[in-house]
């Protein structure tokens, strides 16, 4: 963990350490036992004890199927793209993988390096000292 600098305008910066995002594109129709996949996958990474995760729906989008699905008033707007997003230290991130292994078959999923960032607040542990 890098500890907390000045920057040029003399406040302080707040303290970070690397991270991993871990994105999942689904359907917005995509069911698990009669539950939405990403559903199971935000309780999957709450259970974990992972240190946060969103879910993103998207207005326009295509997968391997390669049909456009949109919102757009016309349109019907079932299973619209949806994306799901998770943030934590890159060991927590990678042990969560075999957890959610038979969600993803087939599916796009993205591991990006990032920096999270400690402010202080709710959460402001190491995901060490959160479980």
């Amino acid at each position: 963990m890098t500890t907390a600098g000045t920057n040029p305008t003399g406040t302080p910066d707040p303290a970070t350490e690397p991270g991993l995002r871990l994105t999942v594109f689904v359907g917005e129709s995509d069911l698990w036992h009669h539950r939405p996949v990403y559903t199971e996958i935000v309780h999957r990474a709450h259970a974990a004890g992972l240190a946060g995760a969103s879910v993103f729906r998207g207005v326009e989008g295509f997968g391997a199927s390669s049909v456009i699905h949109t919102q757009r008033l016309l349109s019907l707007s079932e299973d619209l793209p949806v994306a799901v997003v998770i943030v934590d230290t890159e060991p927590a991130v990678r042990a969560f993988l075999p957890r959610i292994a038979e969600l993803t078959g087939g599916r796009t999923v993205t591991l990006d390096a990032c920096a999270l960032v400690r402010t202080g607040g709710r959460g402001s542990g190491t995901a060490e000292g959160r479980r």
